[in-house]
């Protein structure tokens, strides 16, 4: 895939997820990701039936399937509830607890066949993502973490990249993005860009340190990123919304402007970058 071979800075010591604040949840989101592998099984990419949603959207029979079985698995009583694939009830707004899942991110890619798309469970209490689950079934990579204890890779320890300058860094990039030429003003720089699919698995892998930034400049719904901020903030990582500010969740209206995220020492370098590249785009118009 073209991305770091090896992780960086390893801890050697392994997060005890069941010393969380979060432990059931954390089993729930790993049971819900190992039930998520069994309907992946009965389903070839690149080779599926599609639907278009309103706003040509793809959507398969296996987002269907996967959204009743994260349901099944993850929901409580007394927790809400915000999926892609469900309709949305505004008793959630009510909840202190809420799911906040994609059951299929980056379904394009899982219709042509690419590597990039994955089951994305993300958690939060009062509004804070506190706990993810990300699962990419093509790579078979599991990303599992909560900001109290730490984060897993493939149920090894983990962390975002200790990269302290933009020299050589790794920038994942939406690919729609670049193909409508949304990043042509971030092009030329001493980083590498990597256009991939599925803002979910590039958040994964940025939490993990196999990528050092993602960012994304148009609107995402809650279900494409929380799950990915939790990750990346359980991994020591920075996660901020466009407008500077604490990703907030479980919002009547879950559409966010954009997002941001970096290993924590790449937070002031990557808020200079998206600052000057939005000039420039301003500046073109």
């Amino acid at each position: 895939m073209g991305l770091m071979a090896d992780m960086v800075d390893r801890p050697e010591f392994s997060p005890n997820m069941t010393s969380s604040a979060y432990a059931d949840i954390l089993q729930r989101i790993q049971a819900a990701m190992d039930a998520a592998r069994g309907v992946f099984e009965r389903f070839t990419p690149g080779a599926i039936a599609t639907e278009y949603k309103i706003g040509h959207d793809p959507v398969t029979e296996a987002d269907r399937a996967m959204d009743a079985v994260l349901r099944q698995t993850l929901l409580r009583e007394g927790e809400g509830w915000l999926s892609e694939e469900t309709a949305d009830n505004p008793s959630r707004l009510n909840k202190e607890r809420v799911w906040i899942v994609d059951p299929l991110d980056g379904t394009r890619e899982f219709v042509e066949g690419l590597p990039e798309f994955c089951v994305s469970i993300g958690f939060v209490e009062n509004g804070i993502p506190v706990a993810g689950g990300i699962y990419n079934p093509a790579t078979r990579e599991t990303f599992l973490g909560a900001v109290d204890v730490g984060l897993l890779y493939n149920g090894q320890a983990a962390q975002a990249s200790q990269r302290a300058t933009l020299d050589e860094a790794l920038i994942l990039a939406s690919r729609s993005e670049v193909k409508r030429g949304e990043w042509k003003q971030f092009e030329n720089g001493p980083y590498k860009i990597q256009a991939m699919g599925s803002v979910a698995y590039k958040l994964a892998l940025v939490s993990v340190g196999l990528a050092d930034i993602t960012f994304t400049l148009t609107p995402k719904n809650e279900w494409d990123v929380v799950a990915g901020a939790a990750l990346v903030q359980s991994g020591g990582g920075f996660v901020s919304t466009l407008e500077k500010t604490q990703l907030k969740a479980n919002r009547r209206d879950p559409l966010l402007s954009g997002l941001l995220a970096s290993g924590p020492f790449l937070k002031d370098e990557l808020l200079g970058l998206v600052d000057s590249g939005m000039r420039t785009a301003e500046q073109a118009r």
